[in-house]
């Protein structure tokens, strides 16, 4: 029975690192979708991802959450809402990878950790530990130095870290699976993202099935399809993990993603890093770093902690007073 415990962990160890590993290349896939324009790329990514998780959900033949879910006015008011948050996080994504801004992309899902914590504090009226802030002062003081680095407010950076933690909030109150969410999000934008579709290509401007024309040829075609499998496969690999490994491990897993970004933007597109930059990154990491201490510093402690007793065994009540009854009672 342990060593199938210790299988199962190990196995979503793996699951782990390629969700995040896959999440952490994507700066390597959308510059193959050019020259499409990154809202022509956002909206096949859209549609797609409806067709790809809608077969999922064919094969898994999972569909018994939906019809409660269409009975629960609140719950779709907030996937709409994720649906519309993740849509500007998407673009901004896209677009920012494609202008030569990959590390700046990085920076952004470095911070989130961060920007989840305040909107822990500001949203949920969560208490911080001293370490948490710590790490968020630490925070802030690296977007002043980024700011002075880069000239200007990291806004790409604040933008995927905002809308990224307004997202996961809005998840932890809807509080459906990966794969079910995405399906959902998936749904609400879809006819949206067709109608944007079918305006680009009226007017010229859609990339999509321009292989007639010998334009961009059928493989262009088929990564803007393919869009939406990378975008659920991704998931289903996180959701294999999430029921497989501890939270904890998961939180240090979700750095792998940025590390990769990073490392694309300095390694591959050779993007430039002065040294204000550096200092902003650095303090960022030693966040990160402050974040990740407490976090296994509490898990130890979790672990350590006695477990109360389990309460003893009420007594049995006194058997009634009287004649006559032991009788009826013995039968």
């Amino acid at each position: 029975m342990a060593e199938t415990t210790q299988q199962e962990a190990g196995r979503g160890l793996w699951y782990g690192f390629a969700a995040y590993g896959i999440w952490g290349l994507f700066p390597l896939f959308w510059p193959l979708l050019e020259p499409s324009a990154a809202d022509d790329i956002l909206a096949n990514r859209m549609v797609w991802s409806l067709v790809a998780v809608v077969l999922l959900l064919v094969v898994q033949r999972h569909w018994g959450w939906i019809r409660p879910l269409l009975r629960q006015p609140r719950r779709l008011a907030m996937l709409g809402a994720a649906a519309t948050v993740i849509s500007v996080n998407w673009g901004v994504y896209i677009w920012a990878v494609n202008a030569g801004h990959v590390v700046e992309t990085s920076l952004g899902y470095f911070i989130n950790p961060l920007v989840t914590i305040g909107f822990g504090v500001l949203v949920l009226k969560e208490r911080l530990r001293t370490a948490q802030w710590v790490a968020v002062g630490i925070g802030a003081l690296a977007v002043a130095v980024l700011t002075v680095g880069y000239g200007r407010l990291p806004w790409i950076a604040l933008t995927l870290a905002l809308s990224f933690a307004t997202y996961g909030l809005l998840k932890k109150t809807v509080g459906l699976s990966g794969l079910e969410s995405l399906a959902a999000e998936s749904a609400f934008m879809f006819p949206f993202a067709l109608g944007y579709l079918v305006v680009l290509q009226v007017s010229g401007r859609g990339t999509f099935g321009h292989a007639v024309a010998g334009e961009y040829g059928w493989g262009h075609t088929g990564l803007l399809m393919l869009s939406g499998v990378i975008t659920a496969v991704p998931l289903l690999f996180f959701g294999a993990a999430a029921v497989r490994v501890p939270l904890s491990v998961l939180g240090l897993l979700q750095y792998l993603a940025p590390v990769f970004q990073f490392l694309i933007g300095i390694a591959v597109f050779h993007e430039s890093m002065p040294p204000a930059r550096w200092a902003g990154f650095a303090l960022v990491w030693a966040a990160l770093a402050v974040l990740t201490w407490d976090a296994l510093r509490r898990v130890r402690a979790d672990r350590a902690a006695p477990r109360a007793p389990p309460p003893p065994p009420t007594p049995p009540p006194p058997p009634p007073r009287g004649g006559g009854g032991g009788g009826r009672e013995g039968r």
